[in-house]
């Protein structure tokens, strides 16, 4: 379980990333809150993984 663990936090910064950039383009706030939420998602999948 822990290589889908690295592959869900690679997800989240890639997420992150998304999210930075779009905040760079200036979209819309509700784009950006979104792609946050699902950074954080995949992170706490991540962390949940981990435990398992």
């Amino acid at each position: 379980m822990l290589i889908w663990s690295v592959v869900l936090m690679g997800v989240a910064g890639i997420l992150a990333g998304g999210a930075l950039s779009l905040r760079q383009q200036r979209a819309h706030l509700s784009w950006i809150i979104a792609v946050w939420a699902l950074a954080g998602v995949s992170l706490f999948a991540a962390y949940r993984l981990t435990l398992l």
